[in-house]
């Protein structure tokens, strides 16, 4: 994909996530993997409502290649996620109601209570707070890249990535609505777990 094809697709996906109130304000940025470079929303830059200005494209140490001078603070934790992860594209980073509620309790998404985030996650850890924009706060966020695709972002927010963006959409989606139910089953009692018999069963699926 060209570079004007990528920026209409984060285009039209912030614009989702402004929708759904993922990403409220100028809160949160979105990247593509760009060749040997990366394609990322500018600093300041609301993810609902992007044009093609806001966007710069950067190499791997984080020097602006072309676009807009000030790419977003957070641009070194979409690089070491890329670094860890070649089979990641796309990289999503917002901070929606139900999955900051579990940031900013630090706690993690862990128990197995539905057979799709079983399938689709495992879980979606709880990476340590690290100041925003810091290298401290990217090596924190991006280890967890090693066996999951989510993450929690202690007292800040949520990063997810993908192939493709919109596979990347799809999982942050699911993983508000799940958050939403586990606070859900904390109002009516406490849920029921799947046993680890049912979620071998589920992993199974996976093969």
């Amino acid at each position: 994909m060209n570079l004007q094809d990528i920026k209409n697709e984060i285009i039209e996906y912030g614009r989702l996530c402004g929708v759904k109130n993922f990403t409220p304000g100028t809160s949160g940025n979105i990247s593509a993997r760009f060749g040997d470079k990366v394609v990322i929303t500018s600093s300041g830059s609301a993810n609902g409502y992007l044009n093609t200005d806001e966007f710069s494209v950067i190499d791997f140490n984080g020097n602006v290649i072309e676009g807009h001078p000030k790419p977003s603070s957070e641009k070194m934790m979409h690089i070491e996620i890329y670094k860890k992860r070649p089979d990641i594209n796309y990289i999503i980073h917002v901070h929606p109601i139900y999955l900051s509620s579990f940031a900013t309790c630090n706690k993690a998404l862990d128990e197995p209570l539905m057979p799709e985030i079983v399938y689709y996650y495992g879980q979606i850890p709880l990476a340590e707070y690290g100041l925003p924009s810091s290298m401290d706060l990217a090596e924190k966020t991006a280890k967890h890249f090693d066996k999951y695709d989510a993450v929690l972002m202690a007292n800040h927010g949520f990063i997810v990535g993908d192939k493709t963006i919109k596979e990347a959409y799809l999982k942050l989606e699911m993983a508000e609505s799940y958050a939403q139910v586990v606070i859900n089953t904390k109002i009516l009692g406490g849920a029921v777990l799947l046993n680890n018999a049912q979620v071998e069963e589920i992993n199974a699926l996976k093969g």
